[in-house]
């Protein structure tokens, strides 16, 4: 464990497990890209993109935080995350069709107001792409 990681983690204060759990998320992105960096030979990763949804329960700036972290020392250090933001998408009976929330805590179809457990999209952690060098 690195001292900057080892500080961060000694020096926390109540309220920033969150910032813990999009740690643990981002070290676990930088495992993935770099086993598909190194399938690729690539010497360097110059940039990752990134689907987040609204309902993955990631706060972004942490991620993108974390993200710095982690990624010291690997391949991907210094590279750039950038991540696409997916809408919290449901599926409403009444409608028949897909719409984007207004609120994630209110799960009711916006045009009709009808109540909905239908998730379409919106909970993505998913590794688009990675811009490499070889």
């Amino acid at each position: 464990m690195s001292l900057s990681l080892y500080l961060l983690l000694s020096n926390r204060k109540i309220g920033e497990d969150a910032a813990l759990h999009e740690l643990s998320i981002a070290q676990n992105l930088i495992e993935v890209a770099t086993t598909a960096a190194a399938s690729a030979h690539a010497i360097r990763v110059s940039a990752v993109v990134l689907k987040l949804g609204a309902l993955s329960g990631v706060a972004k700036d942490a991620l993108l935080f974390g993200y710095d972290i982690a990624s010291a020392g690997t391949l991907l250090e210094g590279s750039r995350l950038e991540i696409e933001e997916v809408p919290a998408t449901v599926f409403c009976t009444q409608c028949q069709a897909e719409r984007i929330l207004d609120d994630i805590q209110d799960f009711r179809c916006p045009v009709c107001g009808t109540p909905t457990s239908q998730i379409v999209r919106g909970r993505e952690i998913e590794l688009v792409s990675l811009t490499v060098e070889d």
